[in-house]
């Protein structure tokens, strides 16, 4: 999330300088070569210009494909799956996700659990509307993690905005997924594919905390 940030910000210099290049061009235009201009002869033997031609089709080419350099590479990087410290797999369902930490089995045995989003008459003060669940998702930070998604009906979208992470979820198939998450903090979500009636009760909470925080939670759910 942090590179598709920065190349966002890095683009709207580009993009606010075409604009008001093109936006000045313009006014220029309309203003120098009106009609009433015309008539006085400015501009009247204009027909075409075979060097602007060149120029207005070269310089967007190359904008372009400095554009695409970064967002291939970007894209790129977001498919990598690095060697992984932990694995948590996701599952959709009408209408709640379950979640399953299976790599401490043979020591601790798998960690499974549902997550429902909280009813609006059962939250607290300062819970989050439609966001809040009774189980949130623990990982710890400053580790890499893959994330497999799945559905057990029909089709559901695990995303996470906060963290650039949208993975559809179908039926059948395996998805799969890195994040390494910077800081502490507690991340929201939502299914992100029409999957129901039950499609707006499908939040997803994350909470990051340091490894020995997720390594006491981990203990207490065995």
């Amino acid at each position: 999330m942090e590179g598709i940030i920065n190349l966002h910000h890095d683009l709207m210099f580009f993009i606010t300088f075409i604009f008001f290049f093109v936006f000045v061009t313009m006014a220029r235009t309309i203003f120098y070569f009106h009609e009433d201009a015309s008539t006085s002869g400015v501009g009247k033997n204009v027909v075409h210009g075979t060097f602007i031609e060149i120029v207005w089709t070269v310089i967007p080419s190359l904008i372009l494909v400095v554009i695409a350099l970064p967002s291939f590479a970007l894209l790129y990087s977001i498919d990598e799956i690095i060697d992984p410290a932990l694995t948590i797999k996701c599952v959709g369902h009408q209408w709640y996700w379950s979640y399953e930490y299976s790599d401490f089995e043979s020591q601790l045995g798998a960690v499974n659990f549902d997550s429902y989003m909280v009813p609006e008459d059962e939250l607290n003060t300062g819970d989050l509307r439609l966001l809040e669940v009774d189980n949130r998702v623990y990982l710890p930070v400053n580790t890499h993690i893959r994330v497999l998604v799945t559905a057990a009906d029909v089709l559901h979208s695990w995303a996470i905005p906060s963290l650039g992470i949208k993975l559809d979820a179908c039926t059948g198939r395996l998805n799969q997924t890195s994040v390494f998450i910077l800081r502490k903090g507690l991340f929201f979500g939502q299914c992100s594919e029409i999957c129901g009636v039950g499609h707006a009760n499908m939040p997803i909470a994350i909470e990051a905390v340091s490894v020995n925080e997720y390594i006491t939670w981990l203990s207490e759910k065995v």
